[in-house]
């Protein structure tokens, strides 16, 4: 039984190749007006995620997404299609305005991932991008429509491809939120 969880995922995880160093991605224009952002690097913390922004291929429960350097993307053909989907998040969705695919997300205000951008590698037509790390925000799929008895067998899926369903970010990263959190308020104490 197919769960729909994403391509990416679906079909077998598959990881990268650690000295993979980039590559383009595409919007789903015809080819000639197709929206290219150029990644000088591989992504990081790459992952499922169930939130309702991320943008997710159709028919697919969870977006995977991961992140790179701010200064590693650049919008190298057809810039002038993209427009920002939701200017009050915190996450600046830049997104195709005649397909709708969100090419890259970045972060203006002052956030513990500002300096990263969030893309997805699934718009690449390269191979060697670091796999799926993990599984975020995995319940809040039910908030988009999915059944919450089936969400024993997403997670079983999830971690038979060797995905943790976390409800929240994988530790890691909520570490790294919390220590800016910390370094922000003067709290930070290394080392206790």
């Amino acid at each position: 039984m197919s769960l729909g969880i994403h391509p990416l995922i679906d079909n077998g995880v598959r990881q990268g190749s650690t000295d993979f160093s980039g590559g383009k991605l595409y919007c789903k224009c015809s080819w000639r007006s197709r929206v290219e952002v150029t990644l000088n690097s591989n992504v990081a913390h790459n992952h499922a995620c169930g939130c309702s922004k991320c943008w997710k291929p159709q028919g697919a429960l969870f977006s995977v997404v991961g992140v790179v350097p701010r200064d590693a993307l650049s919008v190298t053909a057809n810039e002038e299609k993209l427009k920002v989907i939701d200017k009050g998040a915190v996450i600046q969705r830049y997104a195709c305005k005649e397909c709708g695919v969100h090419m890259f997300g970045r972060i203006e205000g002052e956030h513990p991932f500002k300096g990263l951008d969030f893309v997805h590698v699934e718009l690449s037509d390269e191979t060697g991008w670091q796999g799926p790390q993990f599984a975020a925000f995995v319940s809040s799929i039910i908030e988009q429509g999915a059944d919450p008895e089936k969400m024993d067998g997403i997670r079983g899926k999830l971690n038979k491809e060797g995905l943790e369903a976390y409800d929240c970010l994988s530790p890691t990263l909520m570490d790294m939120i919390a220590t800016y959190t910390a370094k922000q308020a003067g709290t930070f104490r290394a080392k206790m």
